[in-house]
């Protein structure tokens, strides 16, 4: 199934699959009402994928998958970042470990978020935390910063984070209600003093310059009293004055006050890795091609799509040998799944000699025609 996904043109559908495999459409429709564990399959490869000593994080975030039809389960209004604006379809909760060194990213779990139900008052925060749980015995040792948007920027998901022996690491609000720490001398009778003045993001006198990335764009540091998250938080304040008339402010965050501003960076940039999952994923693997409607098939088939993209990263970076750094094409990897599957066809069906051809020092330049980073 995963060989046929990579091979094949067009939608990746029941119909599709088994016009390019020896499959009939009914065993695939079969097939995808079995249960198969991916997380496990996802976290082996992973560790082989990614160094034990390399930097590592989870991220996390939330994709919109156009979906008609009254019976399909999952069915609700989403945000839709493509039209900027909820729409009706369906939206997975992906779960990712990033190499922050190889900037790779590779999908550990891939859950369907469930529709509202009227009768349980469960906000999908909270479904988003119970997929962070189930995956939670998968993730990597090492990894222990979960990095998310602004979106995910809420107590409710920093205390369940951090409850599972993690950190978040995100982004606020421009306008974030923030506090300097208190660290004057205490009363000693009742409660402590937590917090001093409020934070003026236009005076950074009272904050830790760590380095000027480019001319007037520089990173401070500082750590300060969130109260919308009710605890201590190390800012990384980037303060961009590049453009005299539009000055502007990015505040991350990290829970680990201990973790280092330009980790916290670094961290959050790699997050964007992410995004390029859900491209290839929805431009070559098919992510949002499934005919079914049951919740059964369809998270199988999410799971499916993730899991070939993750086998033809893989692939691709064990037979990278060049010196340069590793840059995945999954337009090129497919291109040459296609080329090469089309040439053994020839070579079967022709009953051609099968080893002077792939002998052949051209055969490769075959493989290759039409890609663009190989």
């Amino acid at each position: 199934m995963f060989s046929t996904i990579l091979v094949l043109c067009g939608e990746v559908n029941f119909t599709n699959l088994s016009r390019y495999s020896q499959i009939s459409e009914r065993s695939y429709r079969r097939q995808f009402q079995k249960s198969f564990n991916f997380i496990k399959g996802n976290a082996d490869l992973i560790e082989q994928a990614i160094p034990a000593t390399a930097r590592q994080i989870i991220a996390t975030d939330c994709s919109f998958v156009p979906k008609s039809g009254k019976s399909t389960y999952g069915i609700e209004h989403f945000y839709n970042g493509c039209a900027g604006r909820a729409e009706k379809g369906l939206e997975i909760s992906v779960l990712a470990i990033v190499d922050v060194d190889a900037k790779q990213g590779y999908t550990l779990s891939v859950q369907q978020t469930p529709p509202n139900n009227p009768r349980k008052e469960t906000t999908r925060i909270e479904h988003y935390l119970e997929h962070l749980k189930a995956t939670y015995p998968y993730l990597p040792k090492l990894a222990r910063y979960v990095v998310s948007d602004g979106f995910y920027s809420k107590i409710k998901w920093v205390n369940g984070v951090t409850a599972l022996n993690l950190d978040v690491i995100g982004k606020l609000r421009c306008d974030a209600d923030l506090r300097y720490v208190y660290t004057g001398v205490q009363k000693p009778l009742g409660r402590h003093r937590k917090y001093d003045s409020k934070v003026d993001l236009t005076d950074v006198s009272r904050m830790s310059l760590v380095r000027e990335l480019e001319p007037k764009l520089s990173l401070y540091t500082v750590v300060v009293w969130s109260l919308s998250l009710k605890r201590k938080v190390r800012l990384a304040y980037l303060l961009d004055c590049r453009d005299p008339k539009r000055i502007a402010r990015i505040l991350l965050f990290s829970t680990d006050i201990h973790l280092d501003a330009s980790d916290i960076l670094d961290f959050y940039k790699a997050r964007f890795q992410i995004e390029f999952i859900f491209r290839d994923a929805k431009q070559f693997t098919g992510l949002t091609d499934c005919q079914a409607r049951d919740f059964t098939k369809l998270d199988f088939h999410f799971n499916a799509s993730l899991m070939a993209l993750n086998l033809a990263k893989f692939e691709a970076c064990q037979l990278h040998q060049s010196p340069k750094p590793f840059v995945f094409s999954m337009a090129s990897f497919k291109r040459m799944a296609l080329n090469r599957h089309l040439l053994e066809r020839f070579i079967s069906l022709l009953e051609l000699d099968s080893t002077s051809i792939k002998s052949h020092p051209r055969f490769q330049d075959l493989c290759s025609y039409g890609t663009i980073a190989y």
